[in-house]
């Protein structure tokens, strides 16, 4: 027998990978998981969040009721904003899934520009570091989009020529102009909470939430995602370097001094404080209210821990709201995925089917064979042996002349 028979036991036709090589290219697409994410795991996790919020309230209403009015309540305003601004910015980019670990200096070095030319005119001096932040994080985004390369690494490298700007300073630097924020606290608290609440919104839209989440990989992770994909996360990089210079902005204008230094601390607080606000740590998914409640209760217990006179560092908080946010993560993850379609069955294990040098994956079994080849009816012949299967032709010794 030749292998030209279908279905005869030769080799596999070519059709058969088409359902795995269809499969990769379904798994490559966003649209990968269709449906809208379940949000019923983003409800509980913020109404524990809006508990752990009233709870430190009371905590520091009963330390030290100063803290929560006139210009101590003030103050903490400015400082839950600037943080916000940061935890939006590293969040925004958690949400591409190309995360920006240069957010930390970024700031550290806006503060430092501030401090040295508020004196110029606060609209001009941070028009300025605004500009050359977009510059930097279009540059970054180019990076990422071109080369294809991760998030992480790319603003790492990012965040290290930032560094080296920064150590060009030796010594705290004075803010020259005589901007204050605390003025204004209402109204920034009131502009950070809608871009907060308003982008999470936005984000909960399937669409919006799929374009913006393009760059997450759903198979191989070095393959492009497409000028879509390139564009959003571009524009992330831009956005989130633009809030992280208003945010080193106004936390220099609240200290009045600005330390040179790496700024990194902030990076991880930043991160630690959108994980831990339900942002996905693989992007694309995250809640509503998240950030606005964490970066308020990071504020409000950083504001305790210095009424009870603790020495906390931005590193030990940035480290457990990280360790915290990992496991936010994979709730989010688990729970938080389109459910599956009503009615739909599993499909059934593919069986490998074996012969010779061919080991191929057969979906369906394959029927049996018949036992033995049909049988020709003789006609005009004495065949001793039986009925004649295949010949068409007289047999040699059936001929008359033989």
């Amino acid at each position: 027998m030749g292998y030209d028979e279908p279905g005869r036991g030769g080799p596999p036709e070519p059709a058969t990978a088409g359902p795995v090589a269809g499969a990769e290219a379904v798994l490559d697409e966003p649209e990968a998981e269709p449906g809208r994410d379940r949000f019923g795991v983003y409800i509980v996790w913020e109404t524990l969040l809006l508990f752990g919020f009233g709870a430190l309230v009371y905590l520091v209403w009963r330390e030290d009721p100063a803290v929560l009015r006139g210009s101590g309540l003030r103050d903490l305003i400015v400082d839950v904003v600037g943080l916000g601004l940061l935890a939006l910015a590293a969040g925004l980019t958690l949400r591409t899934a190309a995360v920006n670990l240069a957010v930390g200096p970024v700031a550290v070095a806006a503060g430092l520009h501030f401090a040295e030319q508020s004196d110029r005119g606060v609209l001009g001096t941070v028009g300025t570091a605004t500009a050359v932040a977009a510059i930097g994080g279009l540059v970054l985004g180019l990076v990422v989009v071109l080369l294809h390369v991760p998030g992480w690494a790319a603003s790492l490298g990012g965040a290290a020529g930032v560094i080296v700007y920064i150590e060009q300073r030796s010594a705290p630097v004075l803010v020259q102009g005589d901007y204050d924020p605390r003025v204004t606290a209402g109204q920034l608290f009131v502009g950070f909470a809608a871009i907060a609440v308003f982008g999470g919104l936005f984000g909960a839209v399937g669409p919006i939430r799929r374009l913006v989440g393009r760059f997450r990989p759903t198979a191989d992770p070095a393959r492009r995602r497409g000028v879509t994909a390139a564009v959003t996360v571009t524009g992330g990089y831009v956005c989130s370097s633009v809030l992280a210079t208003l945010a080193g902005v106004l936390i220099a204008s609240v200290d009045a001094a600005v330390i040179p230094a790496a700024g990194l601390d902030w990076t991880v607080l930043a991160v630690g404080a959108t994980l831990l606000a339900g942002t996905s740590a693989f992007g694309l998914r995250g809640g509503v209210f998240g950030t606005l409640l964490t970066a308020g209760a990071i504020g409000l217990f950083l504001a305790y821990a210095q009424v009870r006179g603790w020495t906390v560092s931005n590193w030990a908080v940035g480290g457990a709201a990280l360790a915290g946010g990992l496991v936010v993560t994979r709730l989010v993850e688990t729970y938080g995925r389109p459910a599956p379609a009503a009615g739909a069955l599993p499909l059934p294990p593919a069986e490998p089917v074996t012969g010779g040098e061919w080991s191929v994956a057969q979906p369906q079994p394959v029927g049996d064979w018949p036992p033995v080849l049909p049988a020709q009816p003789s006609v005009g012949s004495t065949d001793p042996w039986g009925d004649r299967r295949w010949e068409s032709n007289p047999r040699t010794w059936d001929v008359d002349d033989r």
